[in-house]
């Protein structure tokens, strides 16, 4: 058995947290409370709509930095932001999803957490 690494791109959703996956050239989409929720629902998606063997997929997370510090919410805004350089109080808007960053920014804060933590090395970071 074969696996499918497909990429799930995690952010801010309605209520919680929102994923999104390009499987075929068709993006499917859903929400949920937890990331281990969110694989389930969109697992059962391509299921339905693709009849992928959903025991071959393995998602590639890329979090938006709200999902980020949602996930992962041992993560001081304020250390982080120190070590990336970037003013903590922008952090703490980009954490909120009032402001999104730049793919400048993005990228520094995605260098930051790989440098900082080594559980954190295959994160990436979607910028809206």
């Amino acid at each position: 058995m074969k696996t499918q690494k497909i990429e799930l791109i995690i952010e801010r959703g309605e209520h919680d947290l929102s994923g999104r996956v390009n499987y075929n050239n068709n993006l499917i989409v859903d929400d949920a409370d937890t990331v281990e929720e969110l694989e389930a629902q969109l697992k059962q998606l391509l299921y339905d709509f693709e009849g992928v063997d959903t025991n071959t997929v393995v998602f590639e997370h890329v979090y938006d930095v709200y999902a980020l510090f949602q996930q992962f919410d041992f993560l001081n805004i304020s250390k982080v932001a120190q070590y990336a350089d970037i003013n903590a109080g922008l952090l703490r808007q980009y954490a909120s999803g009032v402001k999104h960053p730049s793919l400048t920014q993005a990228k520094k804060i995605e260098d930051t957490i790989h440098q900082l933590a080594e559980r954190m090395q295959k994160v990436s970071i979607y910028a809206a």
